[in-house]
């Protein structure tokens, strides 16, 4: 029985490391920023969809569409 508890003891001990490991890596991470466009469009599908390829392209990922004008939507782009 001794040799169950010896192993019990160390899986515990190596839990509690992966587990300080995980807190201490995740909270020395710097935070990430990011940047913002906000693009007017057109209600125009096919020049609508060439406008979201090209900055998909660039990195840019779209986040909200803003519709106030129905026939000018504003996308907002996140990076």
């Amino acid at each position: 029985m001794p040799g169950n508890r010896l192993v019990a003891g160390m899986l515990l001990l190596l839990n509690l490391l992966v587990v300080l490991w995980a807190v201490y890596t995740t909270s020395a991470q710097e935070p990430k920023r990011f940047q913002y466009k906000v693009v007017d469009s057109t209600a125009d599908t096919q020049a609508l969809q060439a406008i979201l390829n090209d900055y998909g392209n660039a990195g840019w990922e779209l986040v909200a569409v803003a519709i106030g004008d129905i026939q000018m939507p504003r996308l907002i782009f996140k990076k």
